[in-house]
């Protein structure tokens, strides 16, 4: 059900992302992820830290980052109420974790297109707005995780079919990474496809039958 996971809802204060289908299909992935004991986790892009404590109740070493204070406060109190360790930093993107490296990368950044002129993102919608191709977050994603994966580690990546995944599988490719879309499924449009619809069909992103978002997981692996 969208907002929990673990059997736990978690504290959302208002401005951060509550946690939904795309969280919950990255949550799948990361379930049947095989991981070393002990391995390090980063969350990018945290919001509430939901997959931030997926990842802890498994006993990974756990570091989440996120640009927004307040997803920074609700992660840190939602991982307390969890009783699990994670460490929450904040910043923009990679920058709190330059220089470090980690067994595996999860990732749900923003990816719905925006229309030309939108206002600069604030509040929530910092959470889904990412420029006209929806890709203003992905593309930095594809360039910058390789340099932070291990040898054999992993970047789990969920986003829109809007927002082109032949592109991000190109792009991590390209990196050096083994790439591909491992999870797929298709959910009702939210408030804010639903608004943007008619311009999303005169760009032809959604067809005229289109009436489902299609949502996918990209798995890209560094090799040993």
């Amino acid at each position: 059900m969208p907002g929990y996971l673990g059997g736990v809802k978690p504290l959302v204060p208002p401005g951060v992302y509550t946690p939904q289908e795309d969280t919950a299909l990255l949550a799948d992935a990361l379930s049947e992820e095989p991981l070393p004991p002990g391995a390090d986790v980063l969350d990018v892009g945290t919001g509430t830290g939901a997959l931030a404590l997926e990842a802890a109740r498994r006993g990974n070493r756990v570091t989440a980052v996120d640009v927004s204070w307040r997803a920074v406060w609700a992660a840190r109190v939602n991982a307390w109420l969890a009783g699990v360790p994670v460490r929450v930093r904040h910043g923009n993107l990679f920058a709190p974790v330059r220089g470090l490296r980690f067994d595996l990368i999860l990732a749900n950044p923003p990816y719905v297109p925006a229309p030309p002129g939108s206002a600069q993102p604030r509040g929530t919608a910092r959470a889904w707005d990412a420029g006209r191709d929806g890709r203003l977050v992905l593309d930095r994603i594809c360039r910058e995780s390789p340099a932070l994966l291990r040898p054999g580690g992993v970047l789990l990546v969920v986003h829109s079919a809007l927002s082109d995944p032949d592109r991000t599988l190109q792009r991590l490719r390209a990196s050096g990474l083994k790439a591909t879309v491992t999870r797929r499924c298709r959910i009702a449009f939210g408030p804010v496809l639903r608004e943007r619809e008619r311009w999303l069909r005169e760009r032809g992103l959604l067809s005229a039958a289109e009436d489902k978002e299609e949502l996918v997981v990209v798995r890209a692996e560094l090799p040993l």
